[in-house]
């Protein structure tokens, strides 16, 4: 264990150590014979637990600190306070919690305004892409990008809408011509069997669930689970047939179905590792990998080594930066050779 991960484990254990602590102290028997009559002192303190040192523990171990992410967690932090803390207790201090609760409130209208926003602009959007030449996954994000604010709840949406354009409007459509990374592999055989081993689990847990009498709530909402796992095995499938690599002048485009995707600008490129040696061994740290999963073992044709980080984009939007790319396709010649040219041509501009 690095000491990296050593210290994020420790910050996450303090956090549980804060909150499993103030639980005790009001909501069990041990707690109740702790305190005494004059609780305002530990009241303060809980306060302060809820509102300051969770959220920094918490940022902390998420090792991203930032006002936004700030204010969130001091408002989660005292509706946290206002379920844990009895009333009574708490009834000194009622102006501190109902502050939290009313930034709270303000996030969430702040997001309902960016998806009325979101809605509002898709006519604007759907020509956008249209007019793009670039693979979907990656017109249909810029295009947003354009018209609304850059924040997590705009990005779930993106890949909601995605999921559903892949899942129920593109079987008619014809996909592409390009390279691709799929063909030669397995990954499709082995979606498509992830797809019955839900369908088949769907069918069993339903039924067992309301054989032993569980509440139907519960039933139900795995049922909608697991359909939405299904819709979403198919939009990556799609997306997989549907986003080949694409070369532009400047850069190459790499995605994987909807789970990741990547633009590297060819002038961003340092080198190319070929040697099979060195693409046979594990893939260092900061290496993003665009290798479909297979049956057997297998390595990349190619590995990107770039000048300067690049972020990838995975599902929901989530993002890593990454100082290489391992890739895999099922033109491997073809692909080298496209990436040669690019390089030279932006080498003499």
């Amino acid at each position: 264990m690095t000491l990296g991960k050593t210290r994020i484990n420790l910050w996450l254990v303090l956090l549980l150590l804060v909150l499993v602590s103030n639980w005790t102290l009001y909501k069990t028997e041990f707690g109740a014979m702790i305190l005494t009559e004059e609780t305002n002192p530990v009241v303060i303190g809980s306060l302060l637990d809820f509102i300051v040192i969770a959220p920094i523990l918490f940022m902390l171990y998420k090792k991203k600190f930032s006002w936004k992410m700030a204010v969130g967690l001091i408002a989660i932090g005292c509706i946290a306070a206002k379920i844990i803390i009895p009333a009574s207790y708490l009834q000194p201090y009622d102006a501190i919690t109902w502050t939290g609760i009313a930034l709270e409130a303000a996030i969430v209208l702040f997001e309902l305004s960016l998806i009325i926003t979101f809605v509002r602009y898709i006519p604007k959007i759907k020509a956008a892409v249209r007019n793009s030449d670039l693979p979907r996954v990656f017109s249909f994000p810029q295009a947003v990008d354009q018209y609304v604010t850059k924040n997590p709840i705009v990005y779930v949406l993106c890949s909601e809408v995605l999921v559903f354009y892949y899942s129920l409007l593109s079987w008619k459509k014809k996909p592409r011509e390009g390279i691709t990374v799929y063909k030669n592999s397995s990954l499709i055989a082995f979606q498509i069997m992830l797809i019955h081993a839900v369908i088949l689990e769907t069918i069993g847990v339903h039924w067992m669930l309301h054989y032993i009498g569980i509440n139907p709530v519960v039933s139900i909402i795995m049922l909608v689970l697991n359909v939405y796992t299904v819709f979403f095995i198919l939009a990556d499938i799609q997306a997989l047939r549907f986003n080949p690599i694409y070369f532009n002048r400047e850069s190459v485009f790499l995605s994987q179905g909807l789970m990741q995707r990547v633009e590297i600008q060819f002038d961003n490129i340092d080198e190319l590792i070929t040697d099979k040696e060195v693409l046979q061994r594990k893939l260092p740290k900061g290496t993003l990998s665009f290798i479909a999963r297979d049956f057997e073992t297998v390595y990349p044709d190619v590995i990107i080594k770039l000048k300067n980080p690049v972020k990838g984009t995975f599902i929901m939007g989530l993002q890593k930066e990454c100082t290489q790319v391992a890739v895999r396709t099922d033109s491997p010649n073809e692909f080298l050779e496209k990436l040669q040219s690019g390089i030279e041509i932006n080498q003499y501009n």
